[in-house]
């Protein structure tokens, strides 16, 4: 009995955050200005409200579950991509699953074509919002025209009191090639090194956490090169193995395009402050496919253009932090 009012048992505290693409959130009224054509009643997708508010409530069911074996709470932080509008943002937050966490959210209009953008859903008991920015990644065409891209979306805010800046990133695509668009991905790598740069000429040793769907795996030159430095820990590099595990495939191969980085700092572990503990993957067994081919892929809205009724063709990705005190 002594020895336990002398040492005391030690509580831990534990949150989780996560970044999730959604795959093609967009709402079936057709918005003038975006390429979103596809997306409506009439559109080659027959994208219709019924099966909108169906994807809203799918989501909706992962993001409520993800980390709970854990933290027994929802996420306090969610980065999003592929999303079309604040509108369809605000619809998942009000969602019947997600109304009662007390998530608000940050949504900027990209200059996407197609109209996705990114956002951050926040738990406003757990982070403290104080602002945004975004940055616009210049790229250009070989016609040497402006090639447009989803910004890049930094957050700060108190994160459970401390001082913490969030980037949530939607890099380009590979769809013409993996080679051939790498230099697109390394000039969005550039980009965010620049804003963390402005963070440090701002702020003494700043928490940082980078989340996206970068479109490279931990191993890409854009990710090890030009993105991660001594500044910053990947826990998902020991994570991806092409062959067995990631968060998507293509041909039949595993990627990790999703991942969320650390500043160095979130490895201290001081007292009554949060530190990294683990990262993993969502990718439950009821989000995946449980037939033929493409057995244990992500159970995803739609395959070409043929409607599946699924979640995503991303698992997310998560991450917990650990106080002790």
């Amino acid at each position: 009995m002594l020895k336990n009012i002398l040492y005391p048992k030690r509580k831990k505290s534990i949150s989780t955050i996560a970044f999730y693409n959604v795959e093609n959130l967009f709402h079936p009224d057709d918005d003038a200005k975006t390429k979103d054509d596809d997306f409506t009643p009439e559109g080659k997708r027959n994208w219709t409200l019924k099966r909108y508010k169906r994807k809203i409530k799918k989501l909706g069911s992962v993001i409520s579950k993800l980390g709970m074996n854990r933290s027994k709470t929802p996420p306090i932080i969610v980065g999003l991509v592929e999303v079309e509008s604040a509108r369809v943002v605000d619809d998942l937050t009000n969602s019947s699953l997600l109304r009662k966490y007390s998530y608000d959210f940050v949504h900027h209009n990209s200059p996407d074509e197609r109209g996705i953008d990114v956002a951050l859903l926040y738990n406003r008991v757990a982070f403290d919002y104080l602002g945004s920015t975004t940055y616009p990644v210049f790229l250009e065409n070989e016609e040497g025209e402006r090639d447009y891209t989803r910004d890049i979306l930094k957050v700060r805010g108190y994160l459970h009191g401390e001082l913490t800046h969030i980037l949530v990133n939607h890099w380009p695509s590979r769809r013409a090639g993996a080679d051939e668009t790498e230099h697109k991905r390394i000039t969005a790598a550039k980009t965010v090194r620049r804003v963390i740069d402005e963070i440090y000429d701002d702020e003494m040793d700043p928490k940082i956490i980078i989340m996206g769907d970068f479109n490279d795996d931990p191993n890409s030159k854009s990710i090890n090169e030009f993105l991660v430095g001594d500044d910053l820990y990947n826990p998902m590099e020991s994570l991806f193995d092409s062959e067995k595990y990631g968060s998507l495939t293509y041909n039949g191969k595993w990627n990790l395009f999703d991942q969320i980085i650390f500043s160095k700092n979130f490895l201290e572990k001081k007292e009554d402050n949060y530190s990294f503990y683990y990262a993993s993957v969502f990718n439950k067994r009821w989000m995946k496919i449980h037939r033929g081919k493409f057995k244990g892929n992500p159970f995803r809205t739609y395959v070409g253009r043929w409607y599946q009724g699924g979640f995503s063709d991303h698992f997310p990705v998560y991450a917990f932090l650990k106080k002790e005190s």
